[in-house]
C-alpha cells in the first residue's frame, strides 16, 4: 500500500499504559488514539538495539518531507506548496525529519514516527520517493536512506524533540536553499515533480468534463 495511518503496533508501551489506565477493560481505537498521541508527544525512541542495517553493514534510515497547501483568504486550499523543515539537534542546520529504521516497524511506520518525534506533525504517508546511498560527514560512514512524502493533517503543540529543534514552514525554493543534505533536496525535487504532474492531470480531467 502507498499510504499508512497510525498503527497500534507502533505503540505497544502506550497500549499497556492505556490498559492500566482503564483497569484492563476492553477499549476501542477511538478512545485509545487521543491517549496514545498525548503519550507519543512526550517520549522519543532512543538507542540502536533495534536498528536495521543492510547487507553491506550500512545503517538504514528513513526520512519524510512533511507538506501542505497554503490556504487562500477565503479558507479554500491554494496550489501553493509549503514544506516543513527542522533544525539539527547539534546546530541550526536545516533538514527534513529522518532517523533509524527499526526492526519492529515498516519504512512507512518509521517515516510517521520520525515526523511525530522530530517535527511534531501527523499525516498521511504517501508513496516512497526513492532510496539514496550517502555518507555522513560527521561520522564518515555510509548510510542507506529512504524518503517519503507526508501530507500533514495535524500539527501538534507538544512533541518529543520540541526543546532541541526548531520547525519552520517554507516554500519549496526556501527549503531547497537551506536544506543541508543533497539527497533530501533530490527527494524534494521528485515530490514537487510528482505533485505538479498530479495537479496537471487533475486539471486536464476537469477540462475534459466541461
Amino acid at each position: 500500500s502507498c499510504s499508512s495511518s497510525l498503527r497500534l503496533t507502533l505503540f505497544a508501551p502506550q497500549i499497556f499504559c492505556f490498559q492500566i489506565y482503564l483497569g484492563f477493560q476492553p477499549f476501542s481505537v477511538q478512545l485509545f488514539l487521543p491517549f496514545c498521541l498525548t503519550m507519543v508527544c512526550l517520549v522519543s525512541r532512543t538507542g540502536r538495539h533495534l536498528q536495521r542495517y543492510d547487507d553491506l553493514g550500512r545503517r538504514q534510515v528513513v526520512g519524510c518531507i512533511p507538506y501542505r497547501y497554503k490556504r487562500n483568504s477565503d479558507g479554500t486550499l491554494s496550489t501553493d506548496l509549503e514544506v516543513l523543515v527542522i533544525s539539527s539537534q547539534k546546530c541550526q542546520k536545516m533538514m527534513f525529519p529522518k532517523g533509524g529504521w527499526e526492526l519492529d516497524e515498516s519504512k512507512e511506520q518509521a517515516a510517521l514516527r520520525e515526523s511525530v518525534e522530530e517535527a511534531g506533525v501527523i499525516g498521511k504517508v504517501e508513496c516512497e520517493l526513492g532510496k539514496w546511498d550517502f555518507m555522513s560527514k560527521r561520522y564518515g560512514t555510509f548510510y542507506e536512506g529512504y524518503m517519503f512524502p507526508l501530507l500533514v493533517k495535524e500539527e501538534l503543540a507538544l512533541w518529543p524533540e520540541q526543546n532541541v529543534r526548531q520547525r519552520t514552514w517554507m516554500s519549496v525554493k526556501e527549503a531547497r536553499d537551506v536544506c543541508q543534505h543533497w539527497w533530501m533536496k533530490e527527494a524534494l525535487d521528485i515530490l514537487v515533480e510528482r505533485l505538479t504532474s498530479l495537479q496537471q492531470h487533475k486539471e486536464q480531467n476537469i477540462s475534459t468534463c466541461l
